[in-house]
């Protein structure tokens, strides 16, 4: 199967050469590449310049500088890149959301591409990813293997196409949304831990620190659906980790600050009663293995499907 990428890009001037050769280097080179550079205000849009002229399929397109990050601008460059693919005719027939803060083996995208090959409602795949300080998201993430995290999502073009894309919302959440409305729609969803990439920035740390960024996660974990349930224990987890105590309660208090505000949900009563259900089973299994006195297993703790 031939792929497409696109890349909505802000501020990465230190790390957007490192996605750069990853692509240029791939077994199976991609048919097109959009770079939005979403009004960066460092060389992240002349580095890609550079690029863009060795390589006639990487294409840039350049939005006005602008202050601040936007989750709804992203979704909206990448749509907006999405339709410019269709309209121009380009063959492909999977595409990914590619950040270019990520780097990756010379093989990753022909193996995305088996694996769609193999299964043909596969509608979006991806791997776990690794960052510095040992992070390993198949073991310190529960989001399982019925989940493909942001930086690098591979979708189906017409599984793409039957979610309507992105949703724009301001705080983010676009990444997930995707993902289970995929789901919800009928399209298997698998990270596949044979490979993994790299992402050279801790999540969702882009132009803030990380206890404020943990305090954003948790904002998005209410407005997203997440069951207070499993909220308690993903505090309760998180608390344990680094950096302990403040990141527990920076989590905790923008879960509860949302519920208070009521923030607006930019997900459908559907999708939420289909992730809290997808958690609960988590959970149920969580506690299965504990009372068999078996080790938990983070990233197989999905419902099949």
């Amino acid at each position: 199967m031939k792929y497409a990428l696109i890349s909505s890009s802000r501020n990465e001037e230190k790390f957007i050469s490192l996605t750069l050769e990853s692509v240029t280097k791939q077994s199976q080179l991609p048919e097109h590449w959009i770079i939005v550079d979403d009004g960066s205000t460092d060389r992240t849009g002349e580095i890609a310049d550079e690029w863009a002229k060795k390589f006639s399929w990487i294409q840039v397109i350049h939005n006005a500088k602008r202050e601040g990050r936007s989750f709804a601008a992203k979704a909206t460059n990448v749509n907006m890149a999405f339709a410019k693919l269709q309209s121009a005719g380009v063959d492909f027939g999977a595409v990914a959301n590619l950040d270019t803060d990520t780097s990756f083996a010379p093989d990753y995208m022909a193996f995305l591409m088996q694996k769609f090959d193999a299964d043909p409602k596969l509608g979006c795949t991806g791997t776990p990813f690794l960052q510095d300080g040992g992070y390993d998201s198949s073991r310190d993430s529960f989001e399982g293997e019925n989940y493909v995290a942001g930086p690098v999502q591979m979708f189906r073009r017409e599984a793409f196409r039957d979610i309507g894309g992105y949703v724009a919302h301001p705080a983010g959440g676009l990444d997930f949304t995707a993902v289970m409305t995929t789901r919800m729609k009928g399209w298997r969803v698998r990270s596949f831990p044979d490979l993994r990439y790299h992402h050279h920035r801790s999540m969702g740390t882009a132009e803030r620190s990380e206890v404020a960024s943990l305090y954003t996660y948790g904002e998005k974990d209410y407005y997203l659906g997440n069951s207070p349930i499993w909220q308690i224990f993903r505090i309760t987890y998180q608390l344990l980790k680094k950096p302990y105590l403040i990141g527990g309660v920076a989590l905790m208090a923008g879960y509860f600050s949302a519920s208070i505000r009521r923030i607006k949900r930019p997900v459908s009563d559907e999708l939420i009663k289909f992730h809290r259900a997808d958690q609960m089973h988590k959970l149920k299994n969580i506690f299965r293995s504990l009372l068999r006195l078996k080790k938990v297993d983070s990233f197989r703790t999905e419902q099949p499907g």
